[in-house]
């Protein structure tokens, strides 16, 4: 991961926005039945009320590619068979997306300033897929098995991983969507929503984690970080101790403390609360979003 760190802070003393060329790419699965979202039920009672929830064996999903950058998001892009099934990714279906979506969508933008970024999954990495890249991007491939090595395991330097996908998901089950159609629609209008001002802001906090990994060599992140210009962040934390069948429970009152009478944008306190609740995540700590 350093020798990468290190290519990225090399490029970016050269091109200062480097890091609004990069694409960065990933899918994820969202579930119909919302499993992300399983912590929300809580039960009070002092005895245990023996409640059973059933869920089905294979839980429908859809599963969703989209790259993002500092000028938008390409996507998103469900993959579906010729029937218009939803199906997983593997090789082919990863390559047939790539020419037949995303490599068109490319003709909007410059693509000779582009680069492109992918994790080492193995449907990412089929040989054809390689050289298909390379024949679009050139040396600007940053992939396993491509010109500049994407280090595995680096969720922490990863747009999609440390912001799209937690914030998508902890909006688009807000009306309980009952069919994958519904469910699709809510992930097409959330994206499509996110603004401009919001991406630059998660393109720029990139810069702040290549320096943190650099400085902590490679340890992962333990903290937020976001560089703001005239603001403070304040986390206040009000314990509350409630013993019922030999769990304890906290409760965390989240506030926003600025240095000015200018309040956090939305958009700021959004990226933010997905922070902490991915550093409760690390120690264990099931979180709930109950508002934004």
């Amino acid at each position: 991961m350093l020798r990468f760190v290190e290519l990225a802070q090399n490029e970016i003393a050269v091109v200062p926005d480097f890091h609004k060329r990069i694409l960065f790419s990933d899918e994820a699965h969202f579930w119909l039945n919302g499993y992300v979202n399983k912590q929300n039920c809580r039960i009070w009672s002092e005895a245990n009320p023996q409640v059973y929830v059933e869920t089905p064996l294979h839980p429908e999903k859809l599963t969703v590619w989209c790259a993002l950058w500092a000028g938008g998001i390409i996507g998103p892009y469900f993959f579906k068979n010729d029937e218009g099934h939803n199906v997983t990714v593997n090789g082919d279906r990863y390559r047939a997306m790539i020419t037949n979506f995303f490599i068109p969508e490319l003709n909007n933008h410059n693509v000779q300033e582009l680069w492109f970024q992918q994790d080492g999954a193995t449907c990412h990495i089929a040989r054809a897929t390689i050289d298909l890249l390379k024949d679009t991007f050139g040396d600007r491939l940053i992939s396993r098995f491509g010109p500049v090595n994407w280090p595995p395991r680096s969720c922490d330097l990863t747009p999609l991983d440390y912001f799209l996908w937690g914030y998508v998901k902890s909006l688009v089950y807000a009306d309980k969507p009952q069919t994958l159609d519904h469910l699709e629609d809510n992930i097409r209008r959330v994206i499509a929503d996110i603004r401009p001002q919001m991406l630059e802001k998660v393109i720029e906090n990139w810069t702040s984690r290549l320096d943190y990994t650099w400085a902590s060599r490679c340890s992962h992140m333990p903290e937020i970080i976001f560089k703001m210009e005239c603001h403070k962040i304040i986390f206040r934390i009000k314990k509350n101790s409630c013993q019922s069948n030999n769990t304890s429970l906290f409760y965390f009152n989240l506030k926003f403390y600025t240095s000015k009478k200018t309040p956090f944008t939305k958009d700021t306190k959004i990226l933010c609360i997905l922070g902490l609740c991915a550093i409760l995540k690390k120690l264990r700590i099931s979180t709930t979003l109950t508002s934004l």
